[in-house]
């Protein structure tokens, strides 16, 4: 059996570079990083490796004891859910500010906790480790040990130290367990967070009728029906024009980032809104990227009939491109279709990750062909000869031929429709790549044979004889 690995929770006050903390273990840019309080508000997981030692760090929101913002108290609900399933704890604190009242809060309240804990001075760089530390004794955490996050000085000590006490668990160990990367995505206030929760059967993200709750891109831990899923919730995106602020832009390339890494994706629109153009520019996208895409209609429950159709007529009329996606009408809210939903996420996954036979591919290709010809180009016939599988995560399938490049666009979507209906693949934009065979006599001189010159020469004389 595999061994967990252990748990390493970042805590401390805003801004003081938890999260610059976390993706220097990590090794990633997985968390948003800005000078501006308050920037992380879900707690974001992430692995971590060092000296073959495995383990979870787990970035959390500031903790602001005196804060009356209700957006701040949830995270700090959020926080506090992290440091329940810590090994270890790092309260990190600043060392350019010194201790603060906040501080000595925080430290209070972790040790009635009696879990393991180290306090960590970062932005420590170009001070003595004596001077740095000297001010955060007082909080009787022990020897205070100074960093600096982002340019790396100390970390590897400080690891050292904590993972002394941790079991050692080798993080080449991990097995792969198949695991399904969802992205779901959504303009602001569609539900996308509500829904992670509805799934997963706990307030594991912050869900507020605000739009702009979620700034960064949280991965979550799933299982449903035996398999395993990673749900990376991501923040809503909207029109170029009303994006205004640095964390808004950055929180956009996090969700273009999460279309990119995902195997299926999950769009969520609102049923009560208008679904209009951004949400046919999002999905857009993910047809481009070629990534197997589901339609979730949300907030469908507190709709009259007449209404619906309309809805329906709407995704219809505004997403024609998308005629491939399921489109599934759900409750985030009250967990109605959400069953019917993750049928179709793993149906569009498998549908992404299928192996297509060479054989099979060939003889959906004869019967398309023979079916419906292809239309002749100046009086010659364009001929498809032969196909096989090109790639997965989209599959594409190359298809080999002579003047394929003149090979009209409504043929191509009937021969991907053939393909796309024999194999049974939902969701997923299936790509086609043509190759035209090379002539082999292309610019190739002719050579003459000694006999063949000698008659040519007699051919020239008759002729210049009349």
């Amino acid at each position: 059996m595999t061994q967990r690995l252990p748990t390493i929770v970042l805590v401390g006050r805003p801004n003081v570079g938890k999260s610059t903390l976390f993706n220097r273990l990590t090794g990633t840019r997985d968390a948003l990083v800005a000078d501006l309080p308050g920037l992380t508000r879900d707690r974001q997981y992430g692995t971590a490796r060092f000296e073959r030692h495995g383990f979870v760090v787990v970035d959390t929101g500031g903790l602001m004891p005196e804060s009356r913002d209700p957006l701040a108290e949830l995270a700090e609900d959020q926080a506090r859910m992290a440091l329940d399933e810590a090994d270890h704890i790092l309260l990190v604190v600043d060392a350019l500010a010194g201790c603060t009242p906040a501080d000595v809060a925080i430290a209070r309240e972790l040790r009635k906790r009696g879990k393991p804990m180290t306090l960590v001075v970062n932005k420590a760089e170009g001070q003595l480790p004596a001077n740095a530390a000297a001010d955060f004794f007082g909080l009787g955490l022990g020897e205070p040990r100074t960093i600096s996050a982002e340019h790396g000085q100390g970390v590897a000590a400080l690891l050292r130290t904590v993972l002394r006490d941790l079991p050692a668990v080798d993080a080449d160990e991990q097995p792969d367990d198949g695991t399904v990367r969802v992205a779901i995505i959504g303009r602001p206030n569609v539900g996308k967070s509500t829904l992670v929760n509805r799934l997963i059967g706990e307030e594991r993200l912050l869900a507020a009728d605000v739009p702009g709750t979620t700034r960064d891109a949280i991965t979550v831990p799933f299982e449903y029906d035996g398999h395993p899923y990673r749900l990376i919730d991501t923040a809503g995106v909207r029109r170029r024009a009303r994006v205004w602020e640095g964390v808004e832009k950055l929180s956009i390339v996090k969700t273009l980032q999460a279309i990119e890494n995902a195997h299926v994706v999950i769009a969520v629109v609102d049923a009560q809104g208008d679904i209009g153009e951004q949400d046919a520019r999002l999905m857009g996208l993910v047809a481009q990227r070629g990534r197997a895409l589901v339609l979730a209609v949300n907030k469908w429950d507190r709709l009259a009939p007449d209404e619906r159709e309309q809805v329906r007529y709407q995704v219809s009329l505004k997403l024609p491109f998308l005629d491939y996606a399921p489109v599934v009408f759900i409750s985030a809210r009250h967990g109605s279709g959400l069953g019917e939903l993750m049928e179709h996420v793993h149906a569009a996954y498998e549908s992404t990750m299928r192996e297509l036979p060479t054989g099979e591919v060939n003889r959906v290709l004869e019967q398309a062909v023979a079916a419906h010809q292809p239309p002749a180009v100046l009086g010659r016939r364009i001929k498809l000869r032969y196909a096989h599988q090109g790639g997965r995560n989209p599959p594409r399938i190359v298809v080999h031929g002579n003047q394929t490049d003149k090979l009209p666009l409504a043929y191509k979507r009937y021969l991907a429709n053939r393909f796309r209906e024999a194999f049974k693949l939902t969701g997923v934009p299936l790509l086609l790549s043509f190759k035209t065979g090379d002539n082999p006599y292309k610019d190739k001189k002719n050579e003459l044979t000694a006999r063949q010159i000698k008659k040519k020469r007699r051919l020239m004389a008759k002729v210049k004889g009349r």
